[in-house]
């Protein structure tokens, strides 16, 4: 069952082609900032309850992220490994086509699970606007050389990342150059975090893939690290270097801690053998509140997920506006950097954590745009 606030949802679509088997949903959660913003996921068990939650969340980051957009959220019910592409690009094209009403004028799309930069040029084509989707192919472009598609392949969630861990970093006084970072999971975001860490000087001590853990506590070279991953398939192969179970990164003394894969990786089982002094969520709640009130707790500052990795909807937003992957990372960079900033001397100056801090500056946000907007709808 769907929750429903004073912030939303506005509006839940759900919506079903015969011709393609499509069943899908879209949740418009607010538009008090803007139009709604969020991606697509296609998994055979997605729900509309699940699609709302995850519309919520991106309300609140949007809002954080100083974004003229509110939040939203779709799924589309489809198992991607037992159907042809072809039939995939048919019902993503179907469902671009029947959520026309809503999509752009008060949701625009992206991609999500099961879904990348492949299907969103299909969506757009079949919705009929090059502003309908986010995260479309490089080559798709209204103005060569400007407005064009910028795929999360890009890395600006990782890039974000890392100015959020910089800005962490010197909130507590300790110098990037030469701290020691840990990062649970090498994906898109974790290798693009290591990489732009790296190159601000500090060390990367080890990362995780599905296979394992890698540690050198010395450092480990990024560049040899991905080639390594690209050729072997996993991290564990690198050389020089310790190979350790996954659960063990958690348990290293290192400096920094970025969880950039899975959810609920910081539990009961290991968070109080964390070391760290800085926890930095690239992943989505790789914690729950109540972990992260233990850590807190424990004197160590953890960076809020939807405030380390929105680096990915400021991306979505340089894109939408017809930037080019320049100005993209330039954005990213100036906006992640300012709301980490805001949110950590927020919590210090209120002696709390610093979700609580970022969730009150987001909520704070979203009502008063409500409370404009109502205002000039009832002038």
């Amino acid at each position: 069952m769907v929750n429903f606030d004073e912030f939303g949802p506005e509006k839940i679509l759900e919506v079903f082609d015969a011709k393609t088997g499509m069943h899908g949903f879209t949740v418009i959660d607010n538009t008090a900032l803007g139009p709604a913003k969020g991606g697509i996921r296609m998994t055979p068990n997605v729900t509309v309850e699940e699609v709302a939650k995850l519309a919520r969340t991106m309300t609140w980051k949007c809002s954080l992220a100083g974004l003229p957009f509110g939040g939203g959220k779709s799924g589309i019910v489809a198992d991607p490994k037992k159907i042809s592409s072809e039939k995939k690009m048919a019902v993503v094209r179907s469902f671009a086509t029947a959520i026309k009403p809503v999509c752009p004028s008060r949701y625009i799309a992206a991609p999500d699970i099961n879904t990348s930069e492949k299907e969103m040029e299909e969506f757009v084509r079949a919705n009929g606007s090059f502003r309908s989707a986010t995260g479309k192919p490089s080559n798709l472009c209204v103005s060569p050389g400007v407005k064009c598609g910028i795929p999360h392949e890009y890395g600006s969630t990782g890039f974000g990342v890392a100015h959020a861990t910089k800005i962490a970093a010197e909130h507590i006084k300790m110098e990037i150059k030469n701290a020691t970072v840990a990062i649970e999971g090498y994906g898109n975001v974790g290798a693009f975090a290591a990489e732009h860490l790296s190159k601000m000087g500090a060390k990367i001590a080890a990362v995780s893939d599905s296979r394992g853990c890698i540690y050198d506590k010395s450092g480990l070279d990024v560049n040899l690290l991905s080639t390594t991953k690209q050729r072997t398939g996993s991290v564990v192969n690198y050389k020089p270097g310790t190979i350790l179970p996954n659960e063990k990164l958690f348990e290293l003394d290192v400096d920094i801690i970025i969880p950039s894969a899975i959810p609920d990786v910081i539990n009961r089982g290991n968070v109080d053998r964390i070391k760290s002094r800085v926890v930095v969520e690239a992943a989505n709640i790789p914690a729950t509140p109540e972990m992260e009130e233990v850590l807190h707790k424990n004197g160590i500052l953890v960076v809020p997920d939807f405030v380390a990795n929105a680096g990915g909807v400021i991306s979505s937003y340089a894109e939408y506006k017809g930037e080019n992957p320049v100005r993209m990372f330039q954005m990213v960079e100036k906006r992640v950097k300012k709301n980490t900033k805001l949110v950590l001397d927020s919590a210090k100056k209120k002696n709390m954590k610093p979700r609580d801090a970022a969730m009150e500056i987001a909520v704070e946000r979203v009502r008063k745009a409500a409370e404009k907007k109502n205002g000039n709808n009832g002038a």
